[in-house]
């Protein structure tokens, strides 16, 4: 139950992100290299730049196109015609000027206090480019909430095609089905990942359709055994004798039959997915920057583990560990709760 909560929560965590995220940008990508690898509770005032042009929202669901400069500032003195300011991690004496006509027309200083300058907090801490570290850690759960969903999607639609004809048709059917099986089986899973995802090009929905047709052969066997099993039941036997046709009888009368073990598999292959991207995603295969994706945070901060700051890549790595640990824990208590046999 604790699991089926938590994910739900994660789930919901990754529809509203950016709703949840102080960094509005799209993919939370809003840099400031003064302020790299703060640590947890930072703050800062930030003066934001308007820009001329004018790109307006995608949506609150991909988040804000920002074209605004962002200075993380130390010190702001004020004059009539605008104000001077000294920058964020600036050692030296030397103060920037910015004039109030530098703003939309009729700007005051009450103005620029009021829309152009901010406290920022950084709940978490900034990476080593500045960007804010929960934000990041947020939206990047979308991407394995979504690789797990799509793969799974793939796995289950090719694995039940093809055990379905193994297991209902047997023959030659089944011999060249299961010898399609062996040979993909045969083949060292993340191999056939990279070659996938190689050949299609490395992006977002590239590693999703690769780490999909890597996780049918398992939902193959799956339905293969059980189509053969339940094929010989009294039942199945009865509507043969009534006359039913071959589709009836997979469709309404065998693969209904299917639905706890699938469900039982398929929040596994949900597990197997995220560490899969996840995987990907540390070599450089995966998502690629600045999407923001839990293993490649991982990549960029795994040095910080010997330069005092581990939490920059202990925090994602304990994220990918904990909602792997939570599907797999919602896997046994279904499969205990469907009394299915493994």
């Amino acid at each position: 139950m604790s699991s089926a909560i938590f994910i739900s929560g994660i789930s919901l965590i990754a529809i509203f992100a950016y709703s949840l995220s102080s960094d509005k940008t799209q993919f939370a990508n809003q840099m400031h290299l003064s302020i790299h690898s703060q640590p947890p509770g930072f703050s800062c005032k930030v003066l934001i730049i308007p820009s001329v042009k004018s790109e307006g929202n995608i949506s609150f669901f991909f988040g804000d196109r920002n074209i605004s400069e962002e200075i993380p500032i130390k010190e702001i003195h004020w004059h009539n015609k605008g104000f001077t300011f000294k920058r964020h991690g600036n050692a030296t004496n030397y103060f920037e000027e910015k004039l109030f006509n530098q703003f939309p027309p009729g700007t005051t200083r009450k103005e620029v206090e009021a829309k152009y300058l901010k406290e920022k907090y950084f709940i978490l801490g900034t990476d080593k480019y500045g960007r804010d570290l929960l934000s990041r850690l947020i939206i990047g759960s979308r991407i394995s909430i979504s690789i797990g969903f799509i793969a799974v999607i793939i796995s289950l639609l090719i694995g039940v095609f093809l055990g379905s004809l193994a297991g209902f048709f047997g023959g030659r059917i089944d011999q060249l089905i299961m010898w399609i099986i062996n040979v993909v089986w045969s083949i060292p899973t993340l191999l056939m990942v990279i070659a996938i995802t190689l050949a299609l090009g490395r992006g977002f929905w590239q590693v999703f359709v690769a780490v999909g047709l890597t996780m049918w052969v398992e939902v193959a066997r799956l339905v293969r055994g059980l189509v053969k099993s339940t094929k010989e039941e009294l039942f199945v036997q009865a509507a043969i004798t009534l006359g039913f046709s071959k589709l009836r009888l997979l469709l309404n009368h065998i693969l209904p039959m299917l639905v706890a073990p699938l469900i039982v598999i398929s929040t596994a292959n949900f597990a197997s997915a995220i560490l899969m991207e996840s995987g990907l995603s540390f070599l450089g295969i995966g998502a690629q920057p600045p999407i923001p994706s839990w293993g490649g945070m991982v990549k960029d901060h795994f040095r910080y583990l010997l330069l005092g700051k581990p939490y920059l890549a202990i925090l994602p790595g304990f994220a990918i560990m904990s909602l792997v640990l939570a599907f797999m824990m919602l896997g046994n208590s279904i499969r205990d709760a469907l009394d299915v046999r493994g």
